[in-house]
């Protein structure tokens, strides 16, 4: 092997240039912790998880509510729903509105120059 002068700028770029291309061995173990403490976290979750399905499947299935709540629920539900449905339908009507007044406002403003429109 030769050795040759290379000046100091000319082997910065170089090295830089290197370093750029190619991950230095303290990244490399580095990445390599790191992909193996989230290998042993998902093992942890899986096992967790496990735990969870197994405690599900060995649950009593739930008491069944007596019929009187459940269709006292259910008409609760079904008055929510229509009173929301009525809400939503008024706010709809009220942005209706609202644009009506505009378009009347700029219609008015580009006939008559010295009023103002509603906006």
């Amino acid at each position: 092997m030769m050795r040759v002068l290379v000046p100091a700028r000319l082997r910065a770029a170089v090295r830089t240039w290197f370093d750029s291309r190619y991950i230095s061995i303290a990244d490399h173990r580095q990445d390599i912790k790191d992909a193996l403490w989230e290998v042993q976290t998902l093992r942890r979750e899986v096992v967790t998880l496990q735990d969870e399905v197994a405690r599900l499947r060995n649950a009593k299935p739930p008491v069944a509510a007596d019929q009187a709540t459940i269709d006292d629920t259910r008409r609760l539900a079904q008055e929510t729903a229509k009173a929301l449905d009525g809400v939503l339908q008024n706010e709809v009507l009220v942005w209706q509105a609202i644009d009506e007044l505009r378009h009347a406002g700029a219609r008015r403003s580009s006939a008559e120059p010295g009023e103002r429109p509603c906006v």
